[in-house]
């Protein structure tokens, strides 16, 4: 392969990694402002912007530690080359497409995951596979929607306490100016954990292709994947918003408050972590606890038993269509 020849395979790769980090704000915009437009605090094209704004600043508050997971923790980078990269994204992204079509709330970070895997064995074998990280990931497809769920569930308590003295009316017009506030951090949240998983798969091109080192991220990746995922989310899915904002259980400011609330402090934590977590799974998790403080019957159990089948097929199913890509790549590339 000739130097031109690999430096538009390169270029092509990045471009197509910048598309998913696109897709990933656009599928997952009703994470971010779901809540916030379900208790009518703004609405939709003014939350998208709102979310898409938080989503950027997070570019200078948090270290890179996810992307480095990502970049050094789920593929030997020895076993890493442009067909493994190119399997991996289109296993996401069209696991993406199909689920957003569908209007379904699945984590494009698994779907990332499980697309890298999928690749990766297809290409070498499970020993290409790094199992710490893989298993810090698995562990938190558990911990990080009981995290929420429990962190909401006590900020609503809590707040409940607080509150029970006042009126229905004065609680609804301190949380719809609070909702703003929580909605600013869940997507900081959001930008914070989800922009550096593609940081971590461009990355990972570059070092194989011997642009960078294992120590060094460019700038200009970093700036470009806060910018793609910003821009997906000003764009929305918007498919997927009624599902997390009112299918689950019906929302008020305070409950939206303790949702976003619950959320972001579990994924500033995961960030803090390196931990690649699902921001759909956290926020999902925070608004059932939300739900079920108020009381059990007000979470639809059925709606959220059809989302967590969802977050379970996501790796596998993101895994297979990425080992085909790469199957497929033999004739492409």
């Amino acid at each position: 392969m000739d130097i031109s020849h690999s430096f538009m395979l390169l270029v092509m790769l990045v471009a197509l990694a910048l598309a998913f980090d696109f897709l990933n704000g656009f599928h997952d915009a009703a994470n971010s402002i779901a809540t916030v437009v379900s208790t009518g605090v703004l609405r939709p094209y003014q939350a998208v912007i709102w979310a898409a704004f938080f989503n950027f600043v997070a570019v200078a508050i948090f270290e890179l530690k996810v992307a480095a997971t990502v970049g050094k923790g789920i593929i030997s980078p020895e076993f890493v080359d442009s067909r493994v990269i190119f399997g991996a994204l289109i296993g996401a992204i069209a696991w993406n497409v199909i689920t957003w079509y569908y209007g379904i709330p699945s984590s494009s970070s698994h779907a990332l995951i499980g697309g890298m895997i999928g690749a990766a064995i297809a290409k070498a074998g499970p020993g290409s596979l790094l199992l710490p990280g893989i298993l810090k990931i698995t562990a938190f497809i558990v911990i990080s929607p009981i995290l929420g769920l429990t962190l909401g569930a006590l900020i609503m308590v809590t707040v409940s306490w607080l509150f029970f003295r006042s009126t229905a009316r004065r609680v609804d017009r301190w949380f719809r100016r609070l909702q703003l506030v929580s909605s600013a951090l869940y997507s900081i949240g959001h930008g914070s954990n989800d922009a550096q998983k593609t940081m971590g798969i461009i990355w990972l091109l570059l070092i194989s292709a011997g642009v960078t080192t294992r120590e060094h991220l460019p700038m200009w990746v970093i700036i470009s994947c806060y910018t793609a995922i910003s821009l997906g989310t000003l764009f929305g899915g918007w498919r997927i918003v009624k599902t997390m904002g009112q299918k689950i259980t019906k929302l008020r400011p305070v409950g939206g408050f303790a949702a976003e609330s619950g959320g972001a402090i579990t994924l500033f934590l995961a960030s803090s972590l390196g931990v690649p977590v699902s921001t759909t799974h956290t926020i999902t998790g925070a608004i059932i606890g939300v739900g079920a403080a108020q009381r059990a019957s007000a979470v639809r159990w059925g709606v959220a038993g059809n989302i967590v089948m969802a977050w379970v097929i996501t790796i596998p199913a993101a895994a297979a269509i990425a080992a085909v890509a790469w199957y497929i790549s033999e004739w492409i590339f």
